[in-house]
């Protein structure tokens, strides 16, 4: 069995300030490394999908650091749009794979358990939207190609499908299309895992699952009308569990970080049977 947690939008602030000055983003994120650490069994890994600082600044940076060093697991970061590539691999030279590619990018591949993880960074500097650009894509169908035979999860911080959100569809991966023909040719890609939407979203892309995480903070409003604003919320903060073993492949389970009242067991009351339980 391989157990990889992703985690995503952080939107870490400096110490007092909060993100869109209503969200406590450093709290919620402190909360989620809590939750993480308590698994049981705990994950192989943790991989953070992008936006891990809210503005890309060095200060935010060093708050990354204080609060995903809490975290008893290894961890495994990319970029966003709101990220800065080489200040976030300067705040982290230690991280796995930041040792390769070009400094001002988070890309990279990395051995998880019986996974391989191929990782992309999306972000344009100065821009909302995602792009891999030809150099990167090229990469990708190149480090796909060198082991076809292992099961790999394919990490980006912007989808690379439409989900109906249009705000934010228009800031998605703008070669998406580029993406899923290299996609289509792997076919021991088992999952493309994203964040950058705040929300629980399944799609397909070159013939593969694509999962977007829900952000371990503030969520986006689910409007799916061609006008909708751009809204966040506070739905309750969530996380993914890719559970992989070789007679099911990979399994996609959402988390939440705040505990819920309970467990109950099922019983259905003296002398009452209930075939299942």
């Amino acid at each position: 069995m391989t157990l990889i947690a992703q985690i995503t939008d952080l939107h870490l602030k400096p110490r007092g300030l909060a993100c869109y000055r209503v969200s406590e983003t450093n709290m919620l994120a402190e909360r989620a490394v809590a939750a993480l650490n308590a698994l049981d069994p705990r994950p192989d890994a943790v991989i953070v999908t992008g936006d891990i600082a809210d503005q890309g600044d060095p200060r935010e940076y060093i708050v990354a650091r204080e609060v995903l060093s809490g975290l008893q697991i290894p961890f495994l970061m990319i970029s966003g749009n709101h990220d800065d590539s080489a200040f976030l691999k300067e705040a982290f030279p230690d991280a796995p794979g930041f040792d390769q590619g070009p400094p001002d990018r988070t890309r990279y591949v990395a051995q998880i358990g019986a996974l391989r993880l191929v990782a992309l960074d999306s972000s344009v500097p100065g821009a909302g939207y995602g792009k891999l650009g030809e150099d990167q894509c090229a990469w990708l169908d190149e480090a796909l190609s060198a082991a076809p035979e292992i099961p790999t999860i394919v990490a980006l911080h912007h989808p690379p499908i439409r989900m109906g959100i249009h705000h934010m569809d228009a800031i998605n991966l703008h070669d998406g299309d580029r993406f899923a023909e290299i996609i289509g040719r792997h076919q021991q890609v088992e999952r493309i895992v994203c964040g950058h939407d705040h929300r629980g979203i399944v799609g397909t892309c070159g013939g593969k699952v694509v999962v977007i995480a829900p952000s371990v903070g503030h969520q986006v409003v689910l409007g799916l009308k061609e006008n909708a604003p751009a809204q966040f919320n506070f739905e309750p903060p969530a996380y993914y569990l890719h559970h992989w073993t070789r007679e099911t492949g990979l399994i996609t389970h959402t988390a939440y970080v705040e505990k819920a009242d309970g467990p109950y067991p099922f019983w259905a009351g003296e002398g009452v049977s209930w075939p299942g339980y």
